[in-house]
């Protein structure tokens, strides 16, 4: 059933978990992501993001995403992350889309806000929740490094936080505390009491960009400080590709549809473990 961010954002609230946000760039992850979602009886969040546009067109996959959570027999809310454009954000609301994320995060703080009061003015006449970014990761969701420096210079701000969401009145905050875009190297270090400052300040639920790849553990205790909602997308798609490529060395097929099966297989598998991770951590 096609849900808003808030509605889901309130029930991980009341249940002390948190919601997994997993990106679709064809159908085939769109499968996998509400497949996993109705095989768990789980509420989800599918996105698209704007510069990931170049994979899947949302004139093509936004109508097929709202239809998608129509049918579902699970809560999901249709998310635009990662929105950058007016244009953009016209166009997610028109197809139907319940939530956007305006990033406009490695603005100056004024122009942060700016930016974000006008995507919120905008969102409210259409009854579309909105999710903004305050603070930077060391690199954008397609890996391009955009801190140089110690990235703990650019974590959020407690104080900061709660003026930003005073000034703004968007309905969740991503935050920066540690985690990255993409693969991870090395095991992160979070912040969890940046996690906890944050959520004392501002009263939202909070939001963990660069989410694939953090360790169960980390996850859980991210999510009692005041996590409410995971992004995960790149653990997702590097599932669909291993299960893709295992079924090339074996040669046991010669058509595309079957690799493609796999792949959405392999990323539902993800999903599954990903989302029984999220839910599991206030019960």
């Amino acid at each position: 059933m096609l849900s808003n961010l808030n509605d889901l954002m309130s029930v991980a609230m009341k249940q002390g978990n948190a919601i997994g946000m997993f990106d679709v760039t064809g159908l085939e992850s769109l499968e996998a992501i509400i497949g996993a979602a109705e095989e768990l009886h789980e509420p989800v969040i599918i996105a698209h993001a704007e510069m990931f546009n170049y994979l899947a067109d949302i004139r093509l996959i936004g109508p097929a995403m709202v239809e998608a959570a129509r049918s579902a027999s699970v809560p999901v809310c249709v998310h635009l992350d990662h929105g950058e454009t007016k244009e953009f954000f016209e166009k997610a609301i028109e197809i139907g889309f319940t939530s956007v994320m305006i990033d406009a995060s490695l603005k100056p703080y004024e122009q942060n806000v700016a930016k974000t009061k006008e995507v919120v003015e905008l969102c409210k006449r259409h009854g579309v929740n909105v999710e903004a970014e305050l603070g930077r990761m060391p690199a954008k969701e397609d890996g391009t490094k955009i801190v140089t420096d110690d990235p703990r210079e650019y974590y959020t701000d407690a104080q900061e936080a709660k003026r930003f969401v005073e000034a703004t009145g968007v309905d969740a905050l991503a935050i920066a505390f540690g985690t990255v875009h993409g693969l991870y190297k090395k095991k992160p270090v979070l912040d969890f009491d940046i996690i906890k400052a944050c959520s004392e300040s501002t009263g939202l639920p909070l939001v963990m960009h660069g989410g694939s790849g953090v360790s169960p553990e980390d996850y859980k205790k991210a999510i009692k400080a005041g996590i409410k909602k995971i992004n995960y997308y790149t653990y997702m798609s590097k599932a669909g590709y291993e299960a893709a490529y295992k079924v090339y060395q074996q040669q046991n097929t010669t058509y595309f549809h079957d690799v493609v099966r796999a792949a959405m297989q392999g990323m539902k598998e993800d999903v599954v473990k990903a989302i029984n991770v999220f839910s599991q951590a206030g019960k």
